[in-house]
Formats: C-alpha cells, sequence, structure tokens
C-alpha cells in the first residue's frame, strides 16, 4: 500500500481547531463560496435547512431538491440564490427526473450534500419492496450522485455523505437487506447508515484521481423532524422531550447551527484536501469506535473497502445506473 494511499484513508484526528460547539458559520468564518454551486438534498429542514443557510450566507448559490416542494419554498423564503426542484429520494424515476433536468441546465456542482433522510419509520416498502429506510437514505443518494456524475466530475466536486452514530446499529445484512426476515426499525436504520459511510468510500476511491473527494459523517445529537416517525412516548421515554412536547436540555445535545457544522466543514474545509473516504464527528476526523462498544468513532465495517465495493455493486444492480461502469 502506498504511502499516499494511506493518508488518504487514516481514519484519526487531526485537530480541526472546531469542536462539538461549533457552529457552521464558525467553520465557514473566513471562506469564500462566491461562485459556487452546492446541491443540498432536503436542504429546507433541520440541518439541511442551516446548512443551506449557512452556504448561502457565504457566497454560494444552493440547489434544494425537495419531496415536498412547496413546503420547501416556505421555510427558504428571504434566503435569495437558493432554488428548489423536486425530488423524492424513495422513487428513482423521479431521481432520473430530477438529474436530468439538472443536467440540461449545463451547470457544474461544487458541493453535493447528501443530507435527507427518514429515520426509525414502521416497516414501509417502496419500489419493488424494498425496505424504505435502505432504499431512501442510500439507494436514492447512489443514483443522484451517479445520475449527476456529468456535473460533479468537471468541478473537481466534494461529495458528502450525511451519516449517524446509528450507523453502530447495524452493518449490512448482506442475507437479508430488505428485512424480509422480521423489522427492527432502529436496526434497519442503522444499516441505512452504514450504507451512507460505505458510499463515501468507495466513491472516493473511484473518483479521487478525477479530482472528486468524497466524506462521510455524523452530526451530533439534534432534535429535528428527522424524529417525525417516533411516537411521542417513545421520545419521552428516552428523554429528549417532556410530556408537554417540549426538549429536555441533554449533556451532548446539539443545536440546528452546530448541527450543521460537520457536514459544512466537510463540504469546504481546506484542511480536507487529499483525506477523502473518511468519516467525520464534531467538526474533526473521527476515531475509530472503540472495543468497549461505546457508541464513538466509526465501526471497521462501515469504512470496510471490500464491503463499500461490495454494497456499490448490490446499488448499480438495483438502481440500474453506475457512472464508473467500464
Amino acid at each position: 500500500m502506498s504511502t499516499a494511499r494511506t493518508a488518504r484513508t487514516a481514519q484519526h484526528k487531526i485537530g480541526s481547531g472546531f469542536g462539538a460547539h461549533s457552529s457552521a458559520a464558525d467553520v465557514l468564518a473566513g471562506i469564500d463560496l462566491t461562485g459556487k454551486l452546492a446541491l443540498v438534498t432536503g436542504g429546507y429542514s433541520g440541518l439541511g435547512l442551516e446548512t443551506s443557510r449557512a452556504l448561502h450566507a457565504a457566497g454560494a448559490r444552493v440547489v434544494v431538491p425537495a419531496r415536498r416542494p412547496a413546503a420547501a419554498r416556505e421555510a427558504l423564503a428571504g434566503v435569495d440564490g437558493v432554488e428548489v426542484d423536486e425530488l423524492d429520494l424513495g422513487d428513482l424515476d423521479s431521481v432520473r427526473a430530477f438529474a436530468e433536468r439538472f443536467l440540461a441546465s449545463g451547470r457544474t456542482l461544487d458541493l453535493v450534500i447528501d443530507n435527507a433522510g427518514i429515520m426509525a419509520c414502521p416497516e414501509t416498502r417502496v419500489g419493488p419492496g424494498w425496505e424504505a429506510q435502505f432504499a431512501t437514505n442510500h439507494l436514492g443518494h447512489f443514483a443522484l450522485v451517479n445520475r449527476l456524475w456529468p456535473a460533479i466530475e468537471p468541478g473537481g466536486a466534494r461529495v458528502v455523505s450525511v451519516s449517524s452514530r446509528g450507523h453502530h446499529f447495524s452493518g449490512i445484512r448482506w442475507d437479508d437487506v430488505d428485512w424480509q426476515d422480521g423489522y427492527d426499525k432502529w436496526q434497519a436504520y442503522g444499516q441505512a447508515k452504514t450504507a451512507n459511510v460505505l458510499l463515501a468510500v468507495h466513491l472516493d476511491r473511484l473518483a479521487r484521481d478525477r479530482g472528486v473527494q468524497a466524506f462521510a459523517l455524523h452530526p451530533g445529537g439534534i432534535l429535528t423532524p428527522l424524529q417525525r416517525h417516533l411516537p411521542r412516548e417513545e421520545m419521552v421515554a428516552n428523554g429528549w422531550i417532556d410530556e408537554d412536547g417540549t426538549p429536555i436540555p441533554q449533556e451532548g445535545m446539539k443545536t440546528p447551527e452546530q448541527g450543521a457544522a460537520t457536514q459544512v466543514w466537510a463540504a469546504t474545509s481546506p484542511r480536507l484536501a487529499g483525506l477523502g473516504g473518511v468519516y467525520l464527528e464534531d467538526c474533526d476526523i473521527a476515531d475509530p469506535a472503540p472495543a468497549d462498544g461505546e457508541r464513538t468513532g466509526v465501526k471497521d465495517y462501515a469504512i470496510d473497502p471490500e464491503q463499500a465495493a461490495r454494497l456499490w455493486d448490490l446499488s448499480a444492480e438495483r438502481t440500474g445506473v453506475n457512472a464508473f461502469a467500464d
């Protein structure tokens, strides 16, 4: 293994100067994104909204593909330089149609942040019976990035895959990816979040010689609309909210502005040049997960290059798209 390859994939902190309490505005201080074009899926709600606002404030134009375009336009009202288009990541025809519209504009992308997702939803099937969290959080973004490749490659874009510490819940269940044999909403979420990391690992390997880098990350614990599928009693039992639905302050919880920081840092930081394919948390490269089971850092299975290649092939077969096919 070459020294360059080792340096690119080393999974350890680099001392970024930022941390868990840094905000998206903090990490963008001094960075001018004027003339840059960013795409943020789900960039109208929760962390996505804060990400869109921060990138716009730094000078970027932002495209927000949204499953609910009317709600997106309302949320982004007053933020000039942000455009909204329709995209349902759980519908591959919708992904194809959005990508065709975008490519027809002839524009080049500089930043792609795969932010949208669903979490711990009741058992749901999309397409030909695929489990919804894997299909939406992973396959939809896989298809989107591959279809947008003609706009991603020319500008040497960064592609950021928003994963979660939830990847600790499950690796890829190769013998039952779609949970046909029983369904556990949190383990299914974990599998989808592991897939988000593996996507970045293999995309970076394929694209690095073309000037494109990919990263994955855990944004932190934040109460956002991502919790929409969780029953109130479950959130009360977890101590996240009180009986009236009011959030309960907890150690380690972040504000949306803090939660958006790591994905904005991943998309823009000069410190990450040449370090693609890694998993980030708290605005730094994460360390490997400890052996004691504590849910910090990144699990080995989520950054395993062989599993990343295997998932890429499975995803290409399912979606029918692969920008890197021979």
